[in-house]
C-alpha cells in the first residue's frame, strides 16, 4: 500500500530536501506558497523515479487547509507521515522596535496555522502516522524577539501533543536540524562563510534515517 507523506513547507531549503529523500519511499504530498519552486522540485523527484502531488497553497489561509486535507482523505483516507517546515523569520529587530506587520505574520504562520493544522491533520495520522517538527531554540536572543517567541511557540504546541499522543499516537517528534545555508538562516546571518554549513540534502537523509528505520 502507497505511503504518503504531507511537507508543509515544501518549496525550498529543508523541506524541499525532505520531500525529495522522503519520495523514494513515499507519495509526497508538496505544500508551499511558491509555485515555479515547487515544480522544479517535482521535477527533481521525477527525475529520481518519485511521485509527488504539488499544493501551491498558504498554510495560513484556514479554508485552503480545510480543502487540503478533505482532498487527502478522499484520495487516501490518511496519511503515514506529516513533515512541518513551513515558518516566517522576521527581520531580526530589538524587542521595542519590532514591526506589528512582522510580528502578526510569525503569530499567524507559527502559531495559529500549526496549531489549526495539528487539529486537521492529526485524524488523518490516526494511531499509527508521525509528526516532525524542527526546533530552533532563538527564544530569548537578542534582536529574535518576534521569531524566537513564536516558533518556540510552535515547538511548545508540538511537545504538548507529543505528550498528549504518547500513548495512543500518532508518533510526534521533534528534531534538531544542523546548521544549513537556508533562506532562512541567511536572513539571520547575513554574510558568514556557507561553505562550513551543512546541506539540506544531508540533513535531510540524517534526520530522516532513525525515524523510517
Amino acid at each position: 500500500m502507497t505511503k504518503i507523506a504531507l511537507i508543509t513547507g515544501a518549496s525550498r531549503g529543508l523541506g524541499a530536501a525532505l520531500a525529495e529523500e522522503l519520495a523514494a519511499t513515499h507519495h509526497v504530498v508538496a505544500v508551499g506558497k511558491t509555485t515555479g519552486a515547487l515544480e522544479e522540485l517535482d521535477d527533481r523527484i521525477q527525475a529520481a523515479g518519485g511521485v509527488s502531488t504539488l499544493a501551491p497553497m498558504d498554510i495560513t489561509v484556514e479554508a485552503a487547509m480545510q480543502q487540503l486535507c478533505r482532498s487527502i482523505y478522499d484520495r487516501w483516507g490518511k496519511l503515514d507521515l506529516w513533515v512541518h517546515t513551513a515558518v516566517h523569520a522576521a527581520p531580526l529587530a530589538p524587542a521595542g522596535h519590532i514591526g506589528p506587520k512582522d510580528f502578526d505574520k510569525s503569530v499567524l504562520t507559527n502559531i495559529t496555522a500549526t496549531a489549526r493544522l495539528i487539529g486537521y491533520i492529526s485524524p488523518l495520522l490516526g494511531t499509527e502516522g508521525r509528526a516532525l517538527f524542527f526546533d530552533d531554540p532563538k527564544a530569548g536572543n537578542a534582536f529574535f524577539g518576534a521569531y524566537g517567541a513564536t516558533k518556540g511557540a510552535q515547538v511548545a504546541l508540538a511537545r504538548s501533543w507529543q505528550a498528549e499522543s504518547a500513548k495512543t499516537g500518532p508518533v510526534v517528534k521533534i528534531l534538531s536540524p544542523a546548521a544549513m545555508p537556508t533562506a532562512t538562516r541567511a536572513r539571520f546571518h547575513p554574510g558568514e562563510d556557507r561553505s562550513t554549513l551543512a546541506s539540506p540534502a544531508s540533513e535531510a537523509k540524517r534526520l530522516l534515517g532513525d525515524i523510517l528505520s
